[in-house]
């Protein structure tokens, strides 16, 4: 069968290698074109999935025409089908998976007050220390100030009260009951 004078799998062809090119164009220049795609409200259009559609069905087509007998409007429609299905699954086991990933290993400033850290660094009455705070998201390690400016030595327990210009305000554990 033949579309505007060419063959369908020559059309196949040069979409699989239109949509490549235009998938390494999205590797260098994603960021600029994530942009722009805000602009469109409710994030219908996400690049990835269109390019991604674009290539399965392509290269689903081109491979149909090229190694089977099957009626072209057969092929079309299967690979219409069968790119809707790989693109749900890269979707559903890939992108949004790793959209939550990043959300879940960010923490604010607030969610730090009340936990209970270690000095690692020596804190002076007038300066700065550090201190390292573990939970079940990692450890951070955070600049550490005295709340009370005293002094608070190597390897004590402290509990943080405050955290200002992501500096720690801690208080030792002499000073606060379990």
């Amino acid at each position: 069968m033949e579309v505007f004078g060419y063959s369908l799998e020559t059309i196949y062809l040069w979409a699989l290698i239109i949509a490549g090119i235009c998938t390494f164009l999205f590797i260098l220049f994603g960021d600029l074109l994530e942009g722009l795609f805000e602009l469109i409200p409710d994030g219908y259009l996400n690049p990835t999935l269109i390019l991604s559609f674009i290539t399965f069905y392509s290269a689903s087509g081109y491979l149909f025409e090229k190694l089977t007998f099957i009626h072209s409007e057969i092929i079309a429609l299967s690979s219409v089908v069968l790119a809707l299905i790989l693109v749900t699954l890269l979707n559903v086991f890939v992108l949004i998976p790793l959209s939550s990933t990043e959300e879940s290993l960010v923490y604010r400033e607030g969610d730090l007050k009340g936990r209970i850290g270690k000095v690692i660094i020596t804190i002076p009455s007038d300066g700065f220390g550090e201190v390292v705070l573990e939970g079940y998201g990692g450890t951070i390690a955070m600049s550490a100030k005295s709340f009370e400016d005293k002094e608070i030595a190597y390897d004590s327990k402290v509990l943080v009260i405050d955290v200002v210009d992501n500096v720690l305000h801690v208080l030792p554990q002499d000073d606060f009951k379990l």
